[in-house]
């Protein structure tokens, strides 16, 4: 596990590879320990097709919240025939029926923060006491608030533990990310032909109303993450 010290020249290290050879060595460095997190954005694809074709043994996971559109579980299942792999499909500790008895109905609409820590961020706190690595899609040109993620980082479990980041598109572009998927003839969300752009849970996702491709998210709402991303590095 490097420490802090250590990241600065391994994020200078790895930017030098490729993204398969950043993922290849994410495979070597922590096996079972790494796992790649997909809400099957494109960048997210791109990486679940370029682990399978290096042979790489990376598993995936992702979050079910039980409010995702009809087209990107259908693409799951697409997926993961086309590549012979398995998604890890994670829940919530409640239903959204049993959500909107505890906290009332279409929780999103009145506090999409609380609706998103207890649909996605919990769950995913869990997940990552089994991760040495968490691999994300997350790339710089998706946003402002994304502009200066880096390739490499330690982020924060739920009980202040450490495990690394890796973003192995984060230098990508959009541009980048639709020829690799268009040239390899890999299932997409069929969404991004009817113009959406980032795609979460069905009622926070519109079309997107700028250039950003988060802008399409939560509108109406001073709000551009979900907090997946907004973990706190250790302390």
């Amino acid at each position: 596990m490097p420490s802090a010290s250590d990241i600065p020249a391994l994020d200078a290290r790895l930017t030098a590879l490729s993204a398969g050879d950043r993922l290849r060595w994410a495979a070597e460095t922590f096996g079972a320990r790494a796992g790649i997190g997909t809400s099957f954005q494109p960048a997210g694809i791109v990486i679940l097709h370029l682990a399978k074709s290096l042979g790489l043994n990376l598993p995936a996971f992702t979050l079910n919240t039980g409010l995702l559109f009809p087209e990107t579980l259908e693409l799951k299942a697409q997926l993961e025939k086309h590549l012979g792999i398995t998604i890890e499909d994670l829940q919530p500790a409640q239903t959204v029926a049993e959500q909107a008895v505890t906290h009332g109905p279409e929780l999103w609409k009145r506090d999409p923060e609380k609706c998103c820590g207890l649909r996605k961020v919990a769950v995913l706190d869990q997940k990552l006491f089994a991760l040495d690595l968490w691999i994300t899609g997350v790339r710089r040109d998706q946003s402002q608030e994304r502009s200066v993620t880096p390739l490499v980082s330690l982020v924060a479990r739920p009980n202040h533990t450490e495990l690394v980041k890796l973003n192995p598109l984060v230098d990508w572009s959009r541009e980048q990310v639709w020829d690799y998927i268009r040239s390899h003839q890999i299932p997409y969300n069929v969404l991004h032909d009817r113009g959406f752009r980032s795609i979460g849970c069905a009622p926070c996702t519109a079309l997107p109303t700028s250039d950003d491709e988060r802008s399409g998210r939560w509108v109406g709402f001073n709000k551009t993450e979900c907090g997946l991303h907004n973990r706190p590095r250790p302390q």
